[in-house]
């Protein structure tokens, strides 16, 4: 299948299947927001969990946190982003679009104008609003560009209350929103968007084995997720790439039908943002070790994920185009566990009692795993619907089953068929989907 037009593809089939939808839509859209719809929604549920449970449940050195989206002002001026959180723009004076300086040559991608636009000005990528009943007399705060900071400014909360020691992380995921001068390429780039995130605590010193300890660990788990390594790269910063807090960065790249791009970085941010709030707040964020009698402020590895960005790693990869009896066959071949869907219910006619049989299985198995029932249309067409769902799955049940009450299973990869005991349904799906 042709690498270019696999994104026309994914848009097509993310919208036709309920996974992603334009925000605002009946309205002409909003740029570069995005609705997750009914598969989207727990397919990003999934994502999210797996990390979860990968990163916090699962390890006795990592706490969890969910700090606000709205914070003191003061957290962004200490953390370097009033400042530093900026893009060079520069407007088309013929169509009067707007890019950022180094994504645009002498001509416009727009109008195709030459060597019509505007001298560089700086552009703060950050939100803001205001605080307060009237604006004029509110305080003028900033919608949060990042989830990392949250984690610094509690810090000592977490370490405190946790009882934790260094080496130790803290986890978070929520939303971040940027006011992005070129967002694009569906859900790559857009204005809001969702970070899983982890900062992780370490003694000045060791940080050069814990970068190399999460860059390969945050590397596998990807892989662990189905997606192909062969279309995974890592790719190490140069100076010139690297952001004003690190020192070292590695992302972690898929290829995209539109090229090599990032969606998870790890990087060594020393301890350049603690000392930045500890500096601008007064307050002490020192860690102390009675048993060495040491006091130091700790330097911090960054495991930084984009949830969206992720989720279409996921899609692309998995999407397929097959021929199967002289009929293509679009798939997605999601890993079970991060299908939406585990298994589709199918009778397969309306009559002879079989809706009745199946919707009473349909019921049995929602109960522990996210079904879906249909009874309309070809079985065919059925199982065409699903496969493109990524529903790995499809229980069928037909006149044998009324006899022995055993259904045929479907693999959607294998296509082989299985006839299994109706009342064993839930332990094969369980060991299946792992």
């Amino acid at each position: 299948m042709a690498e270019n037009g696999l994104m026309e593809k994914l848009v097509s089939l993310a919208k036709r299947r309920g996974f992603v939808f334009q925000s605002s839509e009946i309205y002409g859209g909003l740029g570069s927001v995005w609705d997750y719809g009914p598969l989207g929604v727990e397919l990003k549920r999934n994502i999210r969990d797996l990390w979860w449970q990968d990163m916090v449940r699962s390890r006795p050195d990592i706490e969890g946190l969910d700090a606000g989206i709205l914070m003191h002002p003061s957290v962004w001026e200490a953390s370097g982003h009033v400042e530093e959180f900026t893009d060079p723009l520069v407007e088309c004076r013929n169509c009067h679009r707007r890019f950022r300086a180094d994504e645009v040559t002498n001509q416009c991608p727009v109008c195709g104008t030459k060597d019509q636009f505007t001298p560089p000005r700086m552009f703060n990528l950050m939100f803001r609003t205001f605080m307060g009943a009237v604006e004029d007399e509110a305080a003028q705060v900033y919608i949060r560009p990042e989830t990392a900071q949250g984690i610094y400014v509690n810090f000592l909360n977490v370490l405190n209350s946790s009882r934790q020691r260094v080496p130790f992380g803290i986890a978070q995921i929520g939303k971040a929103f940027r006011n992005e001068i070129t967002p694009g390429n569906f859900i790559f780039r857009t204005r809001e968007f969702e970070q899983m995130e982890m900062q992780f605590f370490v003694k000045p010193g060791t940080e050069g084995e814990w970068f190399e300890y999460w860059k390969n660990a945050r590397f596998e788990w990807v892989v662990s997720l189905g997606i192909r390594e062969k279309k995974l790269r890592l790719h190490q910063h140069t100076p010139d790439e690297l952001a004003h807090y690190a020192v070292e960065a590695h992302d972690i790249e898929y290829e995209f039908p539109f090229g090599w791009h990032e969606f998870e970085g790890i990087h060594n941010r020393t301890d350049f943002d603690l000392t930045q709030h500890q500096e601008r707040s007064g307050k002490k964020l020192e860690y102390v070790d009675a048993a060495a009698n040491e006091r130091y402020i700790p330097y911090v590895i960054e495991t930084s994920g984009g949830v969206d960005r992720l989720l279409l790693v996921v899609l692309a990869d998995a999407y397929r185009e097959e021929e199967v009896g002289g009929e293509k066959r679009v798939v997605l071949g999601l890993k079970p566990e991060l299908a939406p869907i585990k298994a589709a219910v199918f009778p397969l006619v309306k009559k002879d009692g079989m809706p009745e049989v199946a919707r009473k299985i349909a019921a049995d198995l929602r109960r522990e795993f996210p079904i879906f029932y249909d009874e309309t249309g070809s079985i065919g067409r059925r199982y065409r619907r699903q496969d493109e769902a990524g529903t790995p799955f499809a229980i069928t049940i037909d006149g044998q089953t009324l006899e022995d009450q055993t259904v045929t299973v479907r693999d959607r990869d294998t296509l082989e068929q299985e006839r299994v005991a109706a009342d064993a349904l839930a332990p094969y799906l369980r060991k299946a989907i792992g």
